[in-house]
């Protein structure tokens, strides 16, 4: 018979194991999917203007522009000759994943977005409410979606904004490049949003497993680069070779296992467009920033930017814009 003191500590292992399981369930929960009410396409006219009707965002999570060619990736490179580009952008600091996809994605510094958490786990809000581009983009009747690659971007899969959504679940859920073009390549069978994003993540988590610039993060920029390429056969088939703009950049760079300082390895990052309307060459490197990307995509779109985003339209990387007949195509 187990004696007062051994039942205790039966009782308080028990106890702990319990407590560990609900954390783990916690941290490893399944999917998070957005699914919102089709907009009302009365409530704005769609603008007549716009370089496209069609755009494509991608950003390559831990991306170092020196990168694209010793690893040698060929769908970035054939994106950079066919297209335009600068290899010398820059994001904001802190150079970390989420404050740095919430000023490419709203157009806001972090001393204006306050977005400085990291994680799910650690969030200061469950929702990051601020205007961005997929807000202003489906309130003039633009259909969106968004395919994130890591849970820590729950916060901007806001209902409303986003005709369709998904990211891992949990606190620190994570999926390759390739699980996510696959879904998203499966969404684009049946639907056609005229902006898309998707977030690919390989090289992030090869650089701070093994090291940015090792062989192993070559192996991560390889993976995503082919990612890409399957991505960019799908939208060719759901768009129309012509119709859509896509721009490809990255949130940061990194040195060593980590990112997230000011050291112009974590903050310099590669900013690239390809498709309709672009004229090639090489872009002013001075002229890049992340928040720049935001106003990019609305003006293809033909959309104004909220009055007080910090980023500029990159016009000088485009054709005019041009006159369209009808609605979203």
């Amino acid at each position: 018979m187990l004696s007062r003191d051994d039942r205790r500590s039966r009782y308080l292992i028990l106890t702990l194991l319990c407590v560990c399981a609900v954390l783990v369930a916690i941290a490893c929960g399944g999917p998070n999917f957005v699914r919102s009410a089709p907009a009302d396409p009365t409530r704005a006219a769609i603008p007549s203007g716009g370089v496209t009707r069609n755009v494509v965002l991608v950003s390559i999570d831990g991306l170092r522009p020196d990168a694209i060619a010793k690893f040698e990736a060929p769908t970035l490179l054939r994106l950079m000759q066919e297209g335009t580009y600068t290899l010398k952008a820059r994001t904001i600091d802190p150079s970390k994943t989420l404050p740095s996809h919430t000023s490419m994605l709203t157009g806001e510094p972090p001393e204006r977005h306050q977005v400085l958490w990291n994680d799910v786990a650690s969030a200061e809000r469950d929702v990051i409410d601020l205007p961005n581009i997929f807000s202003v983009a489906r309130s003039q009747g633009y259909r969106t979606a968004a395919f994130f690659s890591k849970a820590k971007f729950q916060p901007l899969q806001r209902e409303g904004t986003l005709d369709y959504s998904q990211a891992p679940g949990g606190w620190f859920g994570r999926w390759s490049s390739s699980r996510t073009v696959a879904d998203a390549v499966n969404y684009l069978t049946d639907a056609r949003p005229n902006l898309l994003f998707v977030h690919l993540t390989d090289p992030d988590a090869a650089g701070h497993g093994s090291g940015w610039m090792s062989d192993a993060y070559g192996d991560g920029v390889r993976a995503a680069d082919a990612a890409l390429g399957r991505l960019l056969q799908a939208t060719t088939a759901t768009y129309g070779a012509g119709n859509y703009s896509v721009i490809v950049t990255a949130d940061h760079g990194g040195h060593g296992t980590n990112h997230g300082s000011a050291d112009p390895r974590d903050v310099t990052i590669p900013w690239i467009a390809w498709g309709r309307g672009v004229k090639p060459g090489v872009l002013d490197s001075t002229s890049v920033r992340t928040m720049d990307t935001a106003s990019t995509v609305l003006w293809l779109l033909g959309l104004n930017e909220p009055s007080d985003w910090a980023g500029t339209p990159l016009v000088q990387a485009f054709e005019a814009p041009v006159a369209f007949l009808s609605g979203p195509q």
